[in-house]
C-alpha cells in the first residue's frame, strides 16, 4: 500500500490520514511511503507519525542518496526509475547496492509537474531479458486491459498501480481494483 508524501500529488495525503490508513493495513500489507527528493526532517517527521515498512524514492536521487536515506532510517529503500529508453534501463544500474528494490516506470510526459502518476506506459521491450540482482516492480499506465501483456514482455513477478484503477486522479475505483486483480490473478492460471 503506497503511501504518498508529495503534495502536488493528486493521492497526496496527509499525516494523520496516513497514520490512520497504516495502522489499518498493519500485519495485511505493505506500507510504502512514496516520497519524491525528501530532505530528512520530512522522512522524520513522516516516520515519527506512520508506521511504515519501506520508503519509496521518486524523484532525481543519486545512489549515494538512496544509500544515506536507507543508512539513516533504517528501512528498506526502493528507487523508483524513470524509463523511455535504452539508456534509462542501464542507468538503473547505479542503484544496485544502495536501492533493496528497484521500480521501474515510465518517464514522465514533458510539462507534467508529477514525477509518476501519469498514466503512461513505457516501451516495455527495453526490459525483455534484463537480469536484476535486486526486486524490482513495473509501474506506469498499468491497468485490466494491458497487465497481461506487461508482465508477458517483461517477466514481472510484482507491479505497482494507482492510476489505472481510478475513476479521476486520486480517486480509487473499486470496480478497476476488482477489474485488475482478476486480470492479474488470470495471469498465474
Amino acid at each position: 500500500m503506497g503511501l504518498m508524501f508529495f503534495p502536488p500529488s493528486p493521492r497526496f495525503v496527509t499525516l494523520s490520514a496516513a497514520a490512520a490508513l497504516s495502522a489499518q493495513a498493519a500485519g495485511t500489507a505493505r506500507r510504502v511511503g512514496v516520497f519524491v527528493e525528501p530532505d530528512d526532517g520530512l522522512l522524520t517527521e513522516t516516520l515519527n507519525t506512520v508506521a511504515l515498512d519501506a520508503i519509496q524514492l521518486h524523484g532525481k536521487e543519486s545512489a549515494a542518496r538512496v544509500a544515506e536515506v536507507r543508512e539513516r532510517f533504517r528501512l528498506p529503500v526502493w528507487k523508483a526509475v524513470s524509463i523511455a529508453e535504452p539508456a534509462d534501463v542501464e542507468r538503473a544500474r547505479q542503484y544496485f547496492g544502495a536501492a533493496d528494490r528497484l521500480l521501474f516506470d515510465a518517464k514522465p510526459p514533458k510539462g507534467s509537474k508529477l514525477p509518476g502518476g501519469n498514466a503512461v506506459s513505457f516501451d516495455w521491450t527495453l526490459l525483455t531479458g534484463s537480469e536484476w540482482p535486486l526486486p524490482w516492480l513495473l509501474s506506469g499506465g498499468l491497468h485490466a486491459g494491458n497487465i497481461a501483456e506487461a508482465v508477458q514482455l517483461t517477466g514481472a513477478k510484482a507491479v505497482d498501480v494507482s492510476s489505472g484503477v481510478e475513476s479521476e486522479p486520486g480517486q480509487k475505483d473499486p470496480a478497476r481494483i476488482r477489474s485488475f486483480l482478476a486480470a492479474v490473478a488470470a495471469i498465474r492460471q
